[in-house]
């Protein structure tokens, strides 16, 4: 086999062999090999999955226009003049030039910018400039129809404000893809209250784009890392916490319950290194937890795959868009939230608890810079594969941080879609 399948030819099932110790171990072509990666691309986000693309809440009025992405593939979230959602493919039906290019608008059409083809927010092609010619010279054929020129539209499912679409023809509901487990903590931050939009963040990311997933279905991690989360008590190792999985091992959503005050036993404190009792903070308001939400966690990290995050930090609510570049790069496209019916007073405190987050946030700042490291080591040195034993070879949900069970999980729904 090539050096971590990196350089892998033929058919991956040959090339790309898993390590005999099973899901106890990932190879380093998992995040290292362009083949695998374009595997994904057609199985994952091409394939049967519902992925991310937005919030009503950023299209809210008719005219409304969002740019997002499938995996790599961009996409426009529209809503047309009578109120209806669209996603629609982002490629001119003419010579495939990508027609919108902001981030997001409001237009009373689409219109490439090569030739001028023109398309409502439907996706229905409505204008091609000399379709008939000019002086009874050139133009289209007599046959040329226009409806059947229209931009690909994809199918489109949405829950709680939240847009969601695929190019697969058949797939499952999205309350059954989700399944019942994540529904129950997805539904408390979407609980039927209009959202509004706070602000966005974005970075690129040098890493796989599956290391997202597996940080936030770690809590090992988080209690070693992260000096902020242990030191003052929103991660800690003897909090009731839970790392929940559904049935198909795909989706993950770990909680944690944050205590009235830090309790850190010597052997615990002994284990982590990142706790640090004489930091102090100058504005404890930071650490105030409104509960709002029907659940028992005060906060809750959501990985629903292929490319969605949903973050509720105490009070701080997010979602993250996973949009990969290759095996090596991502971009993460952070949308900050609260509801409509905030008072002023709760729109400052999310704000004010969103320096949690966001690539240079005192928590999103530790991953970033620990999943480069991983990367780095996975590319620049011989070929191996990571030990994924913790918590013994048990798969699924677990009610210890203590574990990766989450993360075998994962790889094993990864490798049956795969057939690697």
């Amino acid at each position: 086999m090539p050096d971590s399948g990196r350089n892998a030819i033929g058919d991956l099932a040959e090339t790309c062999v898993w390590p005999e110790e099973g899901l106890t171990r990932i190879p380093d072509w998992v995040y290292t090999s362009r083949e695998v990666y374009e595997r994904e691309v057609e199985r994952i986000f091409h394939g049967p999955c519902w992925s991310y693309v937005g919030l009503e809440a950023e299209v809210p009025n008719p005219g409304d226009f969002k740019r997002s992405f499938l995996g790599p593939t961009p996409v426009i979230l529209t809503r047309d003049r009578e109120g209806a959602v669209h996603v629609l493919a982002n490629r001119c039906a003419h010579r495939g030039a990508e027609l919108c290019r902001a981030a997001r608008g409001n237009a009373k059409e689409l219109v490439c910018p090569y030739h001028q083809w023109t398309y409502d927010l439907a996706g229905n092609l409505i204008g091609v400039p000399f379709r008939r010619g000019l002086k009874k010279e050139g133009g289209m054929p007599p046959g040329f129809r226009l409806e059947e020129h229209g931009l690909r539209r994809l199918k489109v499912a949405r829950r709680g404000g939240v847009v969601f679409a695929t190019f697969a023809a058949e797939i499952e509901p999205l309350e059954e893809y989700l399944g019942p487990e994540i529904l129950v903590d997805f539904d408390a931050v979407f609980d039927g209250r209009e959202l509004e939009i706070l602000g966005y963040y974005r970075n690129i990311q040098p890493a796989n784009w599956k290391l997202y997933h597996e940080n936030l279905k770690d809590p090992y991690h988080a209690t070693l890392l992260h000096a902020y989360l242990v030191t003052f008590g929103l991660l800690v190792a003897g909090n009731k916490s839970t790392m929940i999985v559904d049935a198909s091992g795909r989706h993950g959503t770990m909680g944690s319950a944050k205590g009235d005050e830090v309790k850190v036993d010597d052997a615990s404190r002994r284990e982590m290194r990142a706790f640090h009792e004489q930091m102090k903070l100058h504005d404890g308001r930071i650490l105030d937890y409104v509960r709002e939400f029907r659940s028992p966690w005060s906060v809750t990290m959501q990985t629903i795959w292929p490319n969605l995050v949903v973050q509720r930090e105490l009070n701080t609510l997010g979602t993250r868009h996973i949009v990969p570049h290759g095996p090596d790069e991502f971009t993460m496209i952070w949308t900050m939230f609260g509801y409509k019916g905030d008072t002023p007073e709760m729109t400052r405190h999310r704000l004010r608890q969103g320096n949690l987050m966001g690539p240079a946030g005192f928590l999103g700042l530790e991953d970033n810079e620990a999943m480069k490291f991983v990367q780095d080591g996975l590319e620049k040195s011989r070929a191996g594969a990571a030990v994924v034993e913790l918590g013994g070879r048990e798969e699924g949900s677990s009610r210890t941080l203590i574990t990766e069970a989450a993360i075998r999980s994962m790889y094993r729904h990864w490798r049956q879609v795969m057939e690697l």
